[in-house]
């Protein structure tokens, strides 16, 4: 299967929910996109901002919205700059549609108030335990190596109810070229093994890589595949990144990014791409 470059002019950080026969597609900016034709390669209707604006933003880095639907509602994971502190951090905020309007309840930044963090995502472990797994950014490190760090979350989901733990350094793979942890997002295989995609940069740009723990679980120890699942070479013409999957409403498996990073001769935005990927020997591969 080919690749598909969606009608969605620009956005980074593309996140795909599928609601019955829906798609909605997320991104920075907390804008929304709508498609009801059933194709992805179709048409997607521009719904706006699906944010109720928490009372601490000050307007920058609105990033990465993560979409999750739990408990009979629909759960944002998302980024903003604090007014009060400075930093960057996670926030969660809920709707009780798709379509918004998503209203904070985490009262703040869940994250630590003296880290720049970024890019929550979402995850329930084999005991029903939700966690949230975020980036330790680069920006504020003693060293300038982002880190990826875990925690428990309350029930709720309105906070944490462990201390952040450290997973893995952004210079743990070989392929790794800079600081930059970016753009996390879980995968558990058939076989029990549980995989994080995540970007950073390798010599030919923006790529989505994959760590895997040992034990199966978020707190384990975690390693890095030397095989990127995405990048400019794989593709053939663009980088791109801050990936995560979903499943469309036929069974087929998509890896979502945006392509390129920056804009670039031929393609001069951020475009959201949907690359066809699948199982196979407890990985993920393109489907081509």
């Amino acid at each position: 299967m080919d690749k598909i470059i969606t009608s969605v002019p620009v956005l980074r950080d593309p996140c795909v929910l599928v609601v019955g026969d829906t798609y909605y597609m997320y991104g920075t900016g907390w804008v929304c996109y709508k498609n009801t034709d059933g194709r992805l390669d179709g048409s997607w209707s521009f719904l706006g901002r699906v944010v109720n604006t928490p009372a601490d933003d000050c307007g920058e880095c609105e990033w990465a919205p993560e979409v999750h639907a739990y408990n009979g509602a629909y759960y944002m994971f998302t980024t903003y700059k604090s007014k009060t502190t400075g930093h960057r951090g996670c926030t969660i905020l809920r709707s009780e549609s798709p379509e918004g309007p998503f209203r904070e309840i985490t009262n703040g930044h869940f994250t630590p108030k003296d880290w720049d963090s970024i890019d929550a995502t979402f995850y329930i472990d084999a005991d029903g335990q939700p966690w949230t797994v975020f980036v330790h950014e680069w920006t504020c490190t003693d060293d300038n190596v982002g880190r990826m760090c875990a925690a428990r979350l309350s029930d709720d989901l309105t906070g944490l109810v462990s201390e952040p733990v450290e997973l893995f350094r952004a210079d743990a793979p070989v392929w790794a070229k800079a600081g930059v942890t970016d753009g996390c997002w879980m995968y558990r295989c058939k076989d029990g093994q549980l995989l994080m995609l995540w970007s950073n940069f390798n010599a030919d740009g923006y790529c989505v890589g994959i760590a895997r723990s040992d034990n199966g679980r978020v707190d384990g120890k975690w390693s890095q595949d030397e095989e990127l699942l995405y990048s400019k070479a794989l593709d053939g013409g663009y980088d791109g990144g801050h990936g995560m999957i979903f499943t469309d409403r036929d069974g087929r498996k998509y890896l979502s990014i945006h392509s390129p990073n920056a804009p670039a001769e031929g393609r001069p935005h951020e475009t959201p791409i949907l690359v066809p990927v699948k199982e196979q020997d407890g990985k993920l591969v393109w489907d081509r």
